[in-house]
């Protein structure tokens, strides 16, 4: 019986979500406000279950409601579809660079974007002829303070912001180089301020370090990291000079004009 009743909210819920689809399915059909009657005969729904299911997107700014009776598509997907934008433009921009800079360090190439309190793995350059590498799985994701990309994001965020994070993700460790301290997370951001590019120095992972740079949209917008991953005896020093030439010229593909700063 039990399992009959987790069959049946499952059944309930794609039900639900069909029924969210339809809707904004309809709603994309009018460049104008359309009335819940009409969004009734659409989707064949009765209207107090459409009204009941547009009411909760209103909720979630799925939907917006220009006035009693009549919806329209709401911000939220519009915010949402410049997430997905970006995300796919500085893929499609990075990808030959992160080619290129594969080639002369011979270790993988992360690109990175953030998501919460996490940074998200998207893409990779890497070769498996090129002897022992550090290769992260894409959709891969590790904390913020753990990583070098993670350090980027968190230092464009203000002191308050950084406190935040600290207080809700408690600066859980991996090992004993992690950073757990705030103390020493707050120095740690202020470098990568002032150098303009991110270390992770076995924090993550003990034997592997990593070095990351900033990509920038047209408005300047932090929205992406680029690393390099490798052994901790391997990272060579004069890669990031390389690393933060190859996310100005991925960032001046985007729109954004570097005025002579580094990749950060």
């Amino acid at each position: 019986m039990k399992t009959e009743a987790v069959l049946g909210n499952d059944k309930t819920s794609i039900q639900v979500i069909e029924r969210m689809i339809a809707l904004l399915d309809a709603l994309a059909q009018y460049p104008d406000p359309v009335s819940l009657k009409e969004l009734s005969k659409i989707t064949g729904l009765h209207p107090s279950t459409a009204h009941r299911i547009l009411n909760d997107m209103v909720m979630k700014r799925f939907v917006d409601r220009s006035e009693p009776g009549s919806y329209r598509l709401g911000m939220r997907l519009l915010e949402l579809g410049n997430i997905v934008k970006s995300r796919l433009n500085v893929r499609e921009a990075a990808l030959d660079f992160m080619r290129a800079l594969h080639r002369k360090t011979q270790q993988t190439i992360n690109l990175s974007v953030r998501q919460s309190d996490e940074i998200v793995y998207i893409d990779r350059a890497f070769s498996e002829r090129s002897g022992m590498q550090v290769v992260r799985a894409i959709g891969g994701r590790a904390p913020l303070h753990l990583t070098s990309t993670g350090k980027l994001f968190l230092s464009v965020d203000d002191a308050k912001a950084v406190r935040a994070y600290a207080t809700r993700t408690g600066l859980a460790g991996h090992n004993k180089n992690s950073i757990t301290d705030l103390a020493q997370l707050e120095r740690e951001l202020s470098l990568v301020r002032a150098r303009g590019y991110a270390r992770d120095n076995e924090e993550l992972e003990l034997g592997v370090r990593c070095m990351a740079a900033g990509i920038r949209d047209d408005s300047g917008k932090l929205i992406a990291g680029l690393s390099i991953s490798a052994p901790a005896d391997r990272l060579q020093e004069e890669w990031i000079e390389d690393l933060t030439n190859t996310v100005n010229q991925i960032s001046s593909v985007l729109g954004y004009v570097t005025h002579g700063q580094t990749g950060f």
